[in-house]
């Protein structure tokens, strides 16, 4: 990104690094801020003359001059002389700051607050951090000055309608009792917004505080008729109203929910004694439906799951272990590791455990065990994930158990990445998820098998079949509140515009930033490492330019693989030669393809005729498939192309 101004505060200018901008006196600054405000329109010189002057020197406009050429100098220090200002610009009588929107702090803040209605969640996300963006009032150091009044003035009405924005989707979320403090304090600096004093009786009602909330809304109709003369406005009325007469509608699904949660817990705690086995497996449970919430429920489940294993070993029954670890049977779709470390500490409790298990005694609990070490040894090299999932799976089917053999086809299709091109069998297996959870009610595991599906047809190029399992997942996303659904497909309807020639670059980034900006907070470490670098990367090759150069770029876990054309880039060679020497060959999961594509244009540039031999018999099987697009994120094309290359380099 390249300069970017900031006028919620002091009026200040960040470098591309994120650097302060060394704007020098007040005057500069004040014809900075007198361009913002006119957003990209000419103000001629004489209008800064006067805004910046009450009696204007003889030489004010030769004054002017100099100051918009200190700022040029500060804000483009890499422009060579004589060369026209691509930022502060001349035009007629005078200048005009030409940067987009995402260039000027006020501006960003003003899309997101006016944005049009979004999901709670996004719509709490995009507040918090837009409202984190204010350092102070809005142009602070111009407080006195005509010119930049109706523009503070505006600006302070967008910041209160954000907070009551974000107050609004924390109680979409069911978030009042934390919603209360903000609103309390906002009431209390700003007493003449009826708005602020609804959403705060509002938030106080749905946390059980009747009392409280009939209280706010009397102080605030005795402060609106003593100080201002009038009645509360029909809003607070009808709340008031409603409250009263405890009005239904006040009471949204999320509340009735917590209340029956809170009297079945109670009632929990009171007949179930502490110490009694059915308490942790009961907490496996809540761990499981936890996990399915995404974002934070996802990381505390993960977090808490060991200690349940852990307990469970302590008590020394191998059943009850062998109970606890299976019925964290929560779908997994992405096939590298959030907590690679947590993973193989499960895998070895629930090795430990099958030894344990009596021999030719409860199946179905084996078969558990099995799945469970075959999904946390995704991307493993040792052939005992494959092994224990196949294993799972004919116990599911000889036991003729709907839900085990769901779960059970979850390990095999985590397992299915043994070698490159096996698309079809992975859409085989989406595809049975899917009949078989259509026929048994199983919706997580239909979520599932659509996930797996849309990512095998996107493999085969086959965007059609992958456009309609995505909206079917989209669809029992919302129906049955699976959130991290979204990031998914997200990400894949980037992915369907990368992979069309059709598409101008710049709707595929935008989109992309979208896929991105979905991405944070889901609780997918191993999903989200490298993600954002690898995007990039592909979108480069798409367009025939070589891997970015930023040594800032976080790679993640693809830098053994990007690394070479990182070196190729900057044209070193040798060393690029030496990295691709050194790359270990890409793990079995769903950018396997990809990494050995990414090997085999660095192998073509510095002439590794071993690595190219390699490339192409790794990626022959994958001949029909696009590099990458199995992953339902990103493509580096078909792997046909890559093999001619191959082929041709070799000759």
């Amino acid at each position: 990104m390249g300069v970017v101004f900031g006028v919620l505060g002091p009026v200040t200018a960040w470098d591309g690094s994120g650097g302060v901008i060394a704007l020098k006196g007040p005057r500069h600054r004040a014809v900075l801020a007198r361009l913002i405000i006119a957003r990209g329109r000419v103000v001629p010189v004489t209008r800064l003359v006067d805004d910046l002057w009450l009696d204007p020197p003889p030489d004010a406009v030769g004054a002017v001059r100099t100051f918009v050429a200190a700022l040029r100098r500060a804000l483009e220090p890499e422009r060579p002389p004589r060369a026209p200002s691509r930022l502060l610009v001349t035009e007629g009588p005078g200048y005009a700051l030409r940067v987009g929107v995402d260039g000027v702090d006020a501006w960003r803040f003003e899309q997101v607050v006016s944005a049009a209605t979004r999901p709670a969640e996004e719509s709490l996300r995009g507040l918090d951090e837009a409202l984190g963006w204010w350092r102070g009032p809005a142009y602070a150091d111009f407080a006195d000055e005509n010119w930049a009044r109706a523009e503070r003035s505006r600006l302070a009405e967008l910041r209160l309608r954000a907070v009551e924005r974000r107050a609004e989707a924390m109680l979409a979320l069911g978030l009042a009792a934390e919603a209360v403090p903000d609103l309390d304090a906002h009431v209390a600096e700003h007493p003449w917004r009826e708005e602020t004093w609804r959403l705060l009786a509002l938030a106080l009602y749905r946390t059980g505080r009747q009392g409280d909330a009939l209280a706010v809304l009397r102080r605030a109709r005795t402060l609106l008729v003593e100080q201002l003369g009038i009645d509360p406005g029909p809003a607070l009325r009808r709340l008031e109203d409603d409250i009263l007469h405890q009005a239904d509608h006040l009471d949204p699904g999320q509340d009735a929910a917590s209340r029956a949660w809170a009297r079945a817990a109670d009632a929990y705690n009171r007949t179930v004694a502490s110490s009694s086995w059915a308490r942790l497996e009961s907490t496996v449970g809540i761990l499981r439906n936890l996990a399915m919430t995404g974002g934070g429920g996802l990381e505390a489940a993960r977090e808490q799951r060991m200690a349940a294993i852990a307990a469970a070993e302590e008590l020394g029954d191998a059943e009850l272990t062998a109970r606890v670890i299976g019925a964290y049977d929560v779908p997994a779709i992405w096939t590298r590791s959030d907590d690679p470390e947590q993973a193989a500490q499960v895998v070895a409790a629930a090795e430990r455990t099958l030894a344990a298990l009596p021999s030719g005694l409860n199946e179905a609990a084996r078969a558990r065990l099995m799945v469970t070490v075959a999904l946390e040894s995704r991307g493993g090299r040792t052939g005992r994930g494959r092994e224990a999932a196949l294993e799972a799976e004919r116990i599911a089917r000889d036991l003729d158990d709907p839900a085990l053999l769901a779960f059970a086809l979850n390990g095999v299709f985590m397992q299915t990445f043994h070698r490159a091109g096996l698309a079809r069998r992975r859409d085989e297996i989406g595809a049975e998820l899917v009949e078989l959870s259509v026929r048994h009610d199983l919706v997580t595991y239909e979520v599932l098998g659509r996930l797996v599906r849309l990512q095998a047809r996107s493999a085969l190029a086959d965007f059609a079949g992958a456009d309609e399992n995505a909206a079917a997942a989209d669809g029992l996303a919302e129906r049955y509140e699976r959130p991290l659904v979204g990031v998914f497909t997200t990400w894949y309807r980037a992915l369907r515009l990368a992979a069309s020639d059709q598409v101008p670059a710049e709707e595929v980034e935008a989109a992309y930033r979208d896929a991105i900006a979905r991405m944070h907070g889901s609780g997918m470490p191993g999903f989200e490492a490298g993600l954002p670098a690898l995007t990039e990367l592909s979108l480069r090759l798409r367009e025939g330019q070589p891997a970015q150069t930023d040594e800032h770029t976080e790679w993640g876990p693809y830098i053994p693989w990007a690394r070479p054309l990182v070196l190729l880039a900057e044209g070193r060679r040798k060393e690029a030669a030496v990295a691709l020497r050194k790359a270990p060959d890409p793990p079995h999961d769903l950018l396997f393809e990809a990494m050995w594509c990414l090997a085999a244009r660095a192998a073509i540039a510095v002439d590794d005729r071993e690595t190219m031999e390699r490339a192409r018999d790794e990626l022959a099987p994958a001949a029909e498939e696009l590099a990458g697009a199995g992953s339902g994120l990103v493509t580096f094309g078909p792997v046909s192309r890559h093999l001619d290359d191959l082929d041709t380099a070799l000759r």
